[in-house]
């Protein structure tokens, strides 16, 4: 029984695998203590082999033992298992954004990563949603149904909320805000993707931002191509993971 951990800026994630299949997929927030988050999900059991992934791999590895891997591969190795004929994946989370070129045989070509600053992250996106108003859960509902999107200039996370806080004084509908918001992160992320080439197979979509509702069919028009979210899209990275040790 092997196990694929992935402890990401938010949220820390597991998959278990026993005898080849995945049977568990849980998560927990990181908070303050990513070994700690680590260490709840592990649950004192034993496998036969734990690799980890994300920001806070190498604390795994110095504290707990953990073989590790990039971000990068684990999500590259990921995704070729749940969407084989894809060539392109965008990994957006809570403080980064990557897009993987695959190889096709669970390695990449090429990727672009975005992980300096919050701007088109989930972090990004949570901020925005409590200057609205809005739960994060109804922020892509919320933008679907307006009828046209506010233009954003800006894609720092601070001058955007300011930004966005000057559009409420002037009147401006929230939900067509909302709707800017999400196109400028979309455009942010197409200008990632073009940088990487959109291979065969259409675009594989994960992390926890995936699940945001708004955001398929918004990079589905941005980029003409077909865009799928997988089931259980946050996990994709830590199942990348576990597979590495297969």
């Amino acid at each position: 029984m092997i196990a694929g951990i992935d402890i990401g800026s938010r949220t820390t994630k597991i998959v278990v695998i026993d005898h080849g299949e995945p049977v568990e997929w849980e998560l927990v927030p990181t908070g303050v203590d990513p070994i700690q988050a680590a260490r709840t999900l592990i649950g004192g059991r034993e496998f036969d082999a734990v690799a980890a992934t994300g920001y806070g791999r190498h604390l795994a590895r110095t504290e707990l033992g953990h073989r590790v891997l990039t971000e990068v591969k684990a999500c590259a190795v990921g995704a070729h298992c749940v969407m084989p004929e894809c060539r392109t994946v965008i990994d957006i989370g809570g403080q980064d954004c990557k897009v993987v070129a695959l190889d096709g045989e669970g390695g990449f070509s090429d990727f672009q990563m975005n992980d300096k600053c919050a701007a088109g992250t989930g972090r990004f996106l949570e901020v925005m949603a409590q200057t609205l108003g809005f739960d994060l859960d109804e922020f892509g509902e919320v933008a679907l149904q307006a009828d046209e999107a506010v233009r954003i200039n800006s894609m720092c996370t601070v001058f955007a909320e300011s930004e966005v806080t000057s559009l409420i004084a002037r009147g401006e509908v929230p939900r067509r805000i909302s709707r800017g918001l999400h196109q400028a992160v979309v455009d942010r992320v197409a200008s990632m993707v073009r940088s990487v080439g959109v291979g065969e197979g259409g675009v594989l979509l994960v992390g926890g931002v995936a699940r945001n509702p708004c955001m398929r069919p918004l990079l589905e028009a941005r980029l003409g191509v077909q865009v799928t979210v997988p089931e259980r899209a946050q996990f994709v990275v830590a199942l990348g993971a576990a597979l590495s040790l297969v």
